[in-house]
């Protein structure tokens, strides 16, 4: 399992100071002050990376990117990673080689900033693994309980009662609109129009409107050319009464007119 897990890079700084440290003479914590702080023993590149739930704090050369030292971290904060008390720039790591020979030195950023991503990369880190020792600790726990058969048995069936529901047959009922009395009408249907009712004409209307029935021939045997010379001549109209009636004088008209004999298909007949 550990060869297939690959390795994630987490934090990289170009520059980081190395410095021998005395040994820790009391329980107080390291003291950067006691460092030589303007002559370090080693300056190079540091590169903080990850393989399985283990995380490297690598120093390598800036140029060949050779590797001087490196610190497997089981656990941040530990005894692998250790801060100074007089300072937030400078940390104790414990290096170890390949023989399992390790050793304490003091690294320092001249940055703070380079300080504060490198604390941070390792309690990210250290934070995923928290959260993944807890999914596969539930887990396995989930694992170990007995299970609930929830499935049919041969033969078993369920009944489900969903309650008084009503159905409806048809569309829903079109709303009333109250008009005025306390009628109920329905609404006009979508896009139609209500037609108007006409207005009935005055009796100036009704005179400027009628019609003047055609002219009376005198003679039944009158020849073509006495109808001709009677068409130019208009015969007097008697004066009606005038009545409300639109259709009255027609009826008036057709009553005064003889019977005429047939005319020539000739002539059309006025």
């Amino acid at each position: 399992t550990a060869e297939l897990e690959y390795e994630s890079v987490l934090c990289v700084k170009s520059d980081v100071n190395v410095y021998r440290i005395p040994p820790r003479t009391s329980n107080r914590g390291y003291r950067a002050s006691d460092w030589k702080l303007d002559h370090p023993d080693w300056t190079g590149r540091l590169r903080v990376t990850s393989k399985g739930k283990t995380a490297y704090i690598k120093l390598e050369d800036k140029v060949s990117g050779e590797l001087f030292a490196q610190a497997p971290i089981d656990q941040y904060p530990g005894i692998a990673v250790e801060t100074v008390t007089d300072s937030s720039r400078y940390f104790v790591i414990r290096i170890q080689n390949g023989t399992g020979r390790s050793a304490f030195i003091g690294i320092g950023f001249m940055d703070r900033g380079d300080a504060f991503d490198f604390n941070v990369s390792l309690q990210d880190h250290f934070k995923w693994v928290k959260q993944e020792t807890e999914i596969s600790k539930e887990s396995q726990e989930a694992d170990t309980r007995p299970k609930l058969d929830l499935g049919f048995k041969e033969g078993q069936t369920i009944k489900l009662n969903i309650g008084n529901m009503t159905t409806k047959k048809g569309g829903a009922a079109k709303p009333r609109v109250s008009g005025s009395g306390g009628l109920s009408l329905l609404p006009p249907p979508p896009g139609g129009k209500i037609a108007v009712p006409p207005i009935p004409p005055t009796s100036s209307t009704a005179i400027a409107n009628h019609v003047t029935p055609p002219p009376v021939l005198k003679s039944s045997n009158m020849n073509s050319s006495d109808i001709l010379l009677d068409l130019g001549t208009p015969v007097p109209v008697s004066k009606a009464p005038a009545t409300t009636d639109l259709w009255g004088d027609f009826s008036t008209a057709s009553s005064a007119v003889p019977n005429q004999a047939p005319q020539q298909s000739n002539w059309v007949q006025f």
